[in-house]
């Protein structure tokens, strides 16, 4: 009966909907900058009697009261801003402000929790308990707007007993979902890096200190942080992408700079793998005559799904789209700052499906030809509407 009857909403609010992913596709802000969003947002829950409060400035959390008795609180979040990509020429929705693009599905996320709450407050006299609608900021920019949405406490007063959120996947095809109990996706830090020696003829090596062969040997040595040091058991990444020597053919540079990322999945190894490379890498430029700067700039944490809200939600995505449309995720080592959540509180992180390779819909997120396949939205917002109440319900 439930499951019918969301069914039913989710069609019914489908298209307004699809209109409001449009018309954030078409008005993409950047990190904490999302001033227009905000008030997007606020004038559809206003609309829909719900009440909200402002955080972390530009952020919005509204609150849906079940009418039955009930003391469960169930937070769901979305993110809002988007990317410095300038999006491919000719879409009718199309971004309207150069240089910024919702390449990442933020307004697939935030369109999706508005056409929740529509489906919710509408349900409201039909089920106990708080809902709470995370739209949180700055999710692309350290330090991550759900960090500072933590801090104002956005996880009190009520205090949610567990989060969900979701994520479009375009390698995944609309219509299925994915889920993975666990540890899902990895801590991200960024790593600045300076070698500086003593630049001259390339002629004349001797004469010199040489950045460049030095960072090449600090490159090679610090990759036995992942092959050496970390315990094979916890995935971990060290990859750099950039490097920036400016000499010539025959000119040795005084310095050379690198960037690059550290990845990993366990917090205490992520801890003990910063002080192994800046030592190494410290320990290598000046046993060589030169010196090195290792700035390790922490990024967010690990994202872990609990087992239970995790394994439950699953099961209730089998409920509503059938067991062949849900599957089974690998850990994913990119980062997402929903992972700060999932160290405070229960959280559950799925992905929606967004493809539609027949009709073209293939790209991956954070490029110019990202796009999705919008019945994905009808999925959407029936299922988290589902997975919610009956975790209201479970609970």
């Amino acid at each position: 009966m439930l499951k019918k009857k969301i069914k039913q909403l989710a069609e019914d609010f489908f298209e307004e909907t699809v209109g409001f992913r449009r018309h954030l596709h078409q008005h993409p802000e950047l990190s904490f900058e999302e001033y227009e969003t905000s008030a997007f947002v606020k004038h559809q829950l206003e609309r829909l009697g719900i009440p909200h409060e402002d955080m972390a400035n530009t952020g919005v959390v509204g609150l849906i009261h079940g009418e039955k008795p009930s003391t469960q609180v169930l937070a769901l979040r979305a993110d809002m801003d988007a990317l410095p990509i300038q999006e491919v020429e000719g879409r009718s929705y199309g971004s309207q402000n150069f240089g910024i693009m919702h390449a990442c599905g933020h307004d697939v996320h935030t369109s999706s929790l508005l056409g929740v709450a529509s489906i919710l407050q509408s349900l409201k006299s039909e089920f106990g308990g708080t809902i709470k609608l995370i739209f949180q900021p700055g999710e692309e920019r350290l330090p991550g707007g759900a960090s500072i949405m933590i801090k104002e406490g956005v996880l009190e007063n009520p205090a949610p007993t567990g989060i969900i959120g979701q994520h479009v996947m375009p390698f995944i095809e609309t219509g299925k979902v994915g889920f993975r109990a666990g540890k899902y996706m990895a801590s991200c830090d960024e790593l600045f890096m300076t070698v500086k020696g003593r630049g001259g003829h390339g002629a004349h090596p001797h004469q010199n200190i040489d950045p460049i062969a030095i960072t090449a040997q600090i490159i090679t040595a610090l990759q036995q942080v992942v092959s050496r040091n970390a315990d094979p058991r916890i995935p971990t990444v060290l990859s750099w992408g950039k490097i920036v020597g400016n000499g010539a053919t025959n000119v040795i540079p005084d310095e050379v700079y690198l960037e690059g990322t550290f990845r990993t999945f366990d917090e205490k190894w992520r801890e003990e793998a910063h002080k192994h490379m800046v030592k190494m890498a410290t320990g290598i430029a000046e046993s060589m005559g030169a010196t090195c700067d290792l700035e390790v700039r922490k990024g967010y944490p690990f994202l872990i799904n609990e087992e239970r809200l995790t394994t439950s939600s699953r099961t209730f995505a089998e409920e509503y789209l059938g067991k062949e449309n849900v599957v089974e995720l690998d850990i994913w080592p990119a980062a997402e700052d929903f992972s700060y959540y999932s160290q405070e509180t229960n959280a559950c992180f799925y992905r929606l499906g967004t493809g539609n390779k027949a009709a073209g819909i293939s790209s991956a997120v954070h490029t110019p030809t990202f796009d999705i396949d919008e019945n994905a939205l009808k999925v959407s917002i029936g299922l988290m509407s589902y997975i919610t109440l009956r975790q209201l319900g479970e609970n």
